[in-house]
């Protein structure tokens, strides 16, 4: 006996369109709610915050020159703007103090130095995670009173008899390099005092405790009206190149690259210059 077929129904027929129709809707929309292809998943794919952040957080310590100070300051707070979530914290001094406190095993993201030669205490000690990077040079000037009382014209006059003049300490960049311009100069001077930064010789003179001081010409600067600045020749054959660099066991390297970032772009050489600072 022939067996019999029996043919769905119009009700069954669309039945199963609708749930074929229900199937495919479900599909798309599970694909834009969590999926593999929406815009979201690809950005959470590539490391980045959903949130739009770069994912940057935490204390950023940066060791740096005395002479730094005031654009640094500055620069830091534009980067805690620009990166919400994160805190720079600044160490200022003498170079070779700073770079002796790192190979010592003090916690820093960031070391920038005001000489080469300070640097190399950290390479040299392989305290850097990579090779420095020089992003400005600074030249010296001569601080004396507001107003110039005692008409101080060159590097010279800084030798006449009674005269209080104020150094930095030969280790430091700033020493150093007072000392190369007079030996270019051909002049001996013996300062009433070697500091241990430029900062410290500088208040030396706001405070009146000295008739000048061999500095920065950035410091004289952001000095204002407590001093007055005398430029002289000699200053020219004892320019310092300031290298900065990522340290090896930094505690946030992944911030101190960005604040690196920061100092060594356009943003950052506009306010290093402005302040006086020169240009590598």
């Amino acid at each position: 006996m022939a067996s019999s077929v029996r043919r769905p129904g119009p009700s069954m027929c669309w039945a199963a369109a609708g749930a074929a129709a229900l199937l495919t809707l479900t599909a798309c929309s599970s694909s834009g709610a969590g999926g593999g292809t929406t815009d979201s998943d690809s950005t959470a794919a590539a490391g980045v915050p959903s949130d739009g952040s770069d994912g940057l957080s935490g204390s950023v310590t940066v060791f740096a020159a005395a002479s730094l100070k005031e654009s640094f300051t500055t620069l830091g707070k534009e980067f805690e703007k620009d990166h919400p979530g994160t805190k720079v914290t600044f160490n200022f001094g003498g170079s070779d103090t700073l770079a002796a406190s790192i190979t010592g095993g003090a916690p820093a993201d960031v070391f920038a130095a005001a000489s080469t030669k300070t640097m190399a205490i950290v390479t040299d000690g392989r305290a850097a995670a990579g090779a420095p990077v020089t992003f400005v040079r600074n030249q010296l000037e001569i601080a004396t009173l507001p107003g110039n009382p005692e008409r101080i014209s060159s590097l010279k006059d800084l030798t006449k008899s009674g005269l209080k003049v104020v150094l930095c300490d030969e280790a430091v960049p700033c020493g150093a390099a007072a000392r190369k311009a007079l030996a270019a100069a051909g002049l001996k001077l013996t300062p009433v005092s070697y500091e241990q930064d430029v900062k410290s010789a500088l208040t030396k003179v706001e405070l009146k405790e000295a008739d000048a001081a061999v500095v920065y010409k950035t410091d004289v600067k952001a000095a204002g009206d407590k001093v007055a600045g005398v430029t002289f020749p000699e200053s020219a054959e004892a320019v310092n190149d300031y290298p900065i660099a990522l340290l090896k066991d930094a505690p946030n390297a992944a911030a101190a690259k960005a604040f690196i970032e920061l100092v060594t772009s356009a943003e950052g050489r506009r306010v290093l210059t402005g302040a006086g600072f020169l240009q590598p």
